[in-house]
């Protein structure tokens, strides 16, 4: 659901869940009224769950072009494998960066630690459209542990920067278009402000609630709040908050969405609809499933 707000708020969007056999997925980008902040083109939240020993995810090798993924985890372990021959795991305060590129197919299973005992999963996946310029890029895989990446603390602010450049700190991961991806945590009363340096902006609350300083409402748990351009933007916890905020610079070109296919040309997701369903794609090493294409791509929105 999606609905408009007042002269500093453009849009206010409640995700829609989708149950992925055992856990479910919270997808707040794209929405019936908005596909994309920025270059963003999907924004899930995944969790909290607990599983019990023997138990876990296990998303089945699947493809992708014309996008980078972000994958970052606030709890749990998760194994990544590619067709790249990349296998790396992922555990809380890290990201994983995938670029598709031309084409890629990866895995994405619970760890054998987490499998074998039981255990938590908390994260978030973010698509990143690639600019026409470069969605036929090589395929390729970015991991940056937590330490590596940029981290400013004070006045009650403890903000990690995920990816791309925010408050004159610009975070190592690979990117190909301006942007801005952070986890924000604020105690409650503290102060947190986005100024105009990039053109659309958004903030998901992961938990808490937050207003914006000079108006009366209030924003809760699993709301993506986009902001209209140009204003600053002070944001004030009510109490302890947690907040993931991206934006960018928004797409030159419309983007076509089929599956896990992002293009700005309708016919190179139709031909890489084709190629999946004859095997053309490479495979994982060490992954013999295979994820059937949906019904299409006439549905290619």
């Amino acid at each position: 659901m999606t609905f408009a707000s007042n002269a500093r708020i453009e849009q206010i969007i409640l995700p829609a869940t989708r149950d992925l056999g055992g856990f479910s997925v919270k997808r707040a980008l794209p929405s019936p009224l908005r596909r994309t902040v920025g270059p963003f083109i999907f924004l899930d939240s995944f969790g909290p769950v607990t599983f019990g020993a023997g138990a876990g995810i296990d998303s089945r090798p699947h493809p992708h072009i014309g996008l980078s993924t972000i994958s970052y985890l606030i709890d749990g372990e998760i194994i990544h494998r590619d067709s790249e021959n990349y296998v790396q795991k992922i555990k809380p305060g890290e990201v994983n960066v995938m670029t598709a590129g031309r084409g890629i197919v990866h895995s994405e299973r619970s760890s054998d630690t987490l499998r074998e005992a039981g255990g938590r999963l908390f994260g978030f996946q973010s698509w990143v459209a690639l600019p026409a310029s470069h969605e036929e890029t090589d395929p390729g895989f970015q991991h940056l542990g937590a330490q590596e990446l940029p981290r400013v603390e004070g006045e009650g602010i403890d903000m990690r920067l995920i990816a791309g450049s925010l408050h004159g700190r610009r975070a190592p991961t690979k990117t190909f278009s301006d942007l801005f991806n952070a986890d924000v945590a604020l105690v409650s009363g503290a102060r947190f402000r986005i100024d105009g340096e990039h053109i659309e902006r958004a903030v998901f609350v992961i938990s808490g609630a937050v207003e914006v300083v000079g108006q009366d409402e209030r924003f809760t748990e699993d709301q993506l709040i986009v902001f209209k351009p140009g204003s600053e933007i002070v944001l004030k916890a009510i109490g302890p908050a947690r907040l993931m905020v991206l934006g960018g610079e928004p797409l030159a070109e419309k983007r076509h969405i089929f599956w896990n296919f992002v293009s700005s040309r309708r016919d190179r997701i139709e031909q890489a609809a084709l190629d999946w369903r004859n095997r053309v794609f490479p495979g994982v090493p060490g992954e013999t499933e295979f994820t059937p294409l949906p019904d299409g791509p006439a549905n290619i929105t």
